[in-house]
């Protein structure tokens, strides 16, 4: 839907990386992109978009939005105790610079889809 997408809370301004709408699942997917390691701000930061958007651009039939932060880095006790109690679907990832084999990345999805 858009790239720095712009929403204003308290008269400040931020700016979500890239906004995507799931037409199957109906729902918003917000990404935020960051260069270093992902730190608990960057958590909070994206509870702050996750609840906006469930407040300001759902409509009655869409699905809660989800979060994902795609960062050079994560510490696994970081991001759980940040994403910890949060009812908001907050993902955290570490990129990688080449795509894993096709098989890797399958495993992956099924692996994802059978604990949901």
């Amino acid at each position: 839907m858009a790239r720095q997408f712009k929403i204003t809370v308290d008269n400040e301004h931020h700016f979500i990386d890239l906004v995507f709408y799931h037409r199957i699942l109906r729902c918003f997917v917000l990404i935020d992109l960051k260069t270093k390691k992902v730190k608990h701000q960057d958590i909070g930061q994206m509870n702050l978009y996750l609840n906006y958007f469930k407040e300001e651009e759902n409509t009655k039939d869409d699905h809660e939005p989800i979060g994902i932060i795609i960062a050079e880095d994560k510490h696994e006790f970081t991001v759980k105790y940040a994403t910890g109690g949060l009812t908001n679907k907050i993902f955290v990832s570490k990129y990688q610079l080449y795509l894993p084999d096709q098989k890797v990345l399958e495993e992956k999805v099924k692996e994802i889809i059978d604990n949901d």
